[in-house]
């Protein structure tokens, strides 16, 4: 563990009694619960980027950037620094971005809803957050943000795991345009997940959980966020989830993609057999404790796909 995180773990700790566990169960969620942002922004039948789909994954950390923990911070500060994360989404225009640490209106960070503020601010129409940990001093968990509509979205919260706080992953489908010339649109599962940071044991657990949970799906998936875990590790859970599920991951062992204090590469982007990696970034931009990555993302046999015109 490093000193960083032992610090917020620290911080964590001392809440520990204020957290109310949840854990285990997951809903589809309904149209009331799902913090529907203006639809007017855009048309509901707006394309992703031609031929390819582009996704960004970034742990925001409860909107307090580089600071040590979010209490320090004014709300005035937090509202800079999700203004300043909005700005990057905006710059990227991404078609769908996965959020970690996303929170919604909490005394411990500035008393707004961060998702429904970088929504607005970088102009996604549709956007929704699973609160996997809550109580009266904090609430928050993993976020998706589209351009596209999202036609499911599910949520589920891992087991409880004390001391540490609830984990978990909000999962969404949209109809991906993969063909604008012929309007043919494949639907597409992806999911923001964040993994316990503390023990090994844990996420070998939270893997086992989400894999379970995703069995099921027909669909094309993309999982996509903080796993708390670099391939390299003898214990690596995120080698062990790409390879259980078939997954794929981009160049798992170049160097230079480091995503957490320069050091860690903590987030992943994960995609099915269906799908093919076009291009991959991690971008430099310093708004959060971790660095944002990238992904464009190609269907690697179309004719074979589910597709709707």
């Amino acid at each position: 563990m490093t000193l960083y995180k032992h610090t917020c773990y620290c911080f964590t700790a001392l809440l520990l009694s204020a957290c109310v566990s949840q854990g285990g169960n997951y809903h589809r969620i309904a149209d009331g619960e799902s913090f529907p942002a203006d639809k007017t922004m855009v048309s509901d039948d707006q394309p992703a980027n031609e031929g390819t789909l582009k996704i960004l994954s970034l742990n925001i950390a409860h909107g307090r950037n580089q600071s040590i923990n979010q209490l320090l911070l004014t709300e005035e500060a937090i509202k800079r620094n999700i203004i300043n994360i909005a700005r990057v989404l905006r710059t990227v225009d991404a078609d769908v971005v996965a959020l970690q640490e996303a929170d919604g209106p909490s005394s411990w960070s500035g008393n707004f809803d961060h998702i429904e503020r970088l929504a607005r601010e970088a102009g996604y129409p549709w956007y929704y957050r699973a609160n996997h940990a809550e109580s009266w001093l904090f609430s928050y968990g993993t976020a998706i943000l589209s351009r596209m509509p999202v036609n499911e979205i599910m949520q589920y919260t891992f087991e409880p795991s004390p001391p540490t706080f609830n984990k978990g992953f909000l999962l969404g489908t949209v109809k991906w345009t993969t063909d604008n010339e012929y309007g043919a649109k494949v639907a597409i599962d992806i999911a923001s997940v964040h993994l316990d940071f503390s023990r090994h044991s844990v996420r070998e657990k939270q893997i086992a959980e989400l894999s379970a949970v995703l069995s099921s799906r027909e669909n094309p998936l993309i999982i996509a966020g903080d796993f708390n875990s670099n391939w390299f590790a003898q214990e690596s859970t995120v080698r062990r989830l790409a390879e259980n599920a078939g997954m794929s991951a981009y160049k798992p062992l170049v160097p230079g993609l480091q995503t957490y204090q320069s050091r860690h590469r903590y987030d992943w982007i994960l995609i099915s057999s269906e799908l093919a990696f076009v291009s991959y970034r991690v971008l430099p931009d310093l708004i959060s404790d971790h660095q944002a990555v990238v992904a464009e993302i190609s269907l690697k046999t179309p004719a074979n796909a589910k597709t709707e015109d």
